[in-house]
């Protein structure tokens, strides 16, 4: 059975208790459902774990001061034997490492807009947003370079809506990061399934997806490949309802001078309270359904390059 690999944030960061365990052990058992098995990613007493335990879910749905790990916060971790959530750059590197190919998770991180975005996207929703090929001009989430760097197929419903989508499309484009629309021709926005932005290329099915990726590989390139899934249409918040609500928590993050890695849990945690907690149900909808197609890709990628 083809390996998925699953990471730990929603866990330890994303939802509160029980409702956290509840939601990763539903992913894992939709995984298996759909012919894949699940590999959960954390770190445990400064322990790599490659899928957990049931005792080890428990724990870290329970434990305080679990730390929230990019790539760059792995050595620390377990060097200090602590426990330690995977974010989508640390769950690609791990999952690489174990020779695994394909990853599930909710939404990568992307671009982050700017104050100045801000007020261009008022005037004009759709347009393009500058873009400055240089990564100390703005702050970029680690997830773009792991992507950039690690041959990993990530299933997502794109960027998380908070982010600048179309800078976040064109430094994938620049660093070489195939990104294909699961059955749609434009770039989901994660709680919305349209963007405005189109994806370069469509795929139909697990089985086309899959010789994508394959192929990307076989060329050489070492990069991951994206997968993007829009939310299915009933749990869908459309983007003229989200979109206020996202612009007005990022304007509190600016005001409490909120930066950094704290600005994402920050409006997450505010778009969770202004939509009074439909942002919460949609992110565990997509999540939901990115894991039961993550399941299928991993399987047609199986049969195409069995490991």
């Amino acid at each position: 059975m083809m390996l998925l690999a699953l990471e730990s944030t929603l866990i330890a960061h994303g939802l509160p208790y029980p409702h956290n365990l509840a939601a990763a052990r539903e992913l894992e058992a939709i995984a298996r459902a759909h012919g894949a098995q699940p590999r959960t990613i954390a770190i445990i007493g400064g322990e790599i774990k490659i899928g957990l335990s049931d005792a080890e879910l428990q724990h870290l749905a329970r434990a305080q001061g679990v730390l929230k790990l990019a790539r760059r916060d792995l050595a620390m971790a377990l060097a200090q034997k602590r426990d330690g959530a995977t974010t989508v750059s640390a769950t690609m590197f791990l999952a690489h490492r174990a020779g695994i190919r394909v990853f599930a998770t909710g939404g990568i991180g992307g671009v982050h807009r700017t104050p100045k975005d801000e007020g261009r996207r008022q005037k004009d929703e759709n347009a393009p947003s500058s873009f400055i090929p240089h990564p100390s001009s703005f702050d970029v989430s680690a997830d773009l370079p792991e992507l950039a760097r690690t041959p990993v197929a990530v299933v997502c419903a794109g960027a998380k809506a908070i982010l600048d989508l179309p800078a976040t499309l064109e430094w994938l484009e620049t660093f070489g990061v195939p990104v294909l629309g699961w059955q749609t021709d434009e770039f989901p926005a994660f709680y919305s399934r349209a963007s405005g932005l189109r994806v370069p290329a469509r795929v139909e099915s697990a089985e086309d997806a899959a010789r994508v990726i394959q192929t990307h590989w076989e060329l050489g390139m070492s990069s991951g490949v994206l997968v993007c899934v829009p939310i299915p249409h009933q749990d869908e918040i459309p983007r003229a309802v989200i979109e206020p609500h996202i612009e007005r928590a990022l304007r509190e993050a600016e005001e409490r001078r909120i930066v950094g890695g704290a600005v994402t849990p920050f409006v997450l945690a505010r778009l969770a309270e202004l939509t009074q907690g439909a942002s919460v149900r949609a992110n565990i909808a997509l999540l939901k359904n990115n894991v039961a197609v993550a399941a299928e890709i991993a399987q047609a990628l199986q049969v195409i390059r069995p490991t």
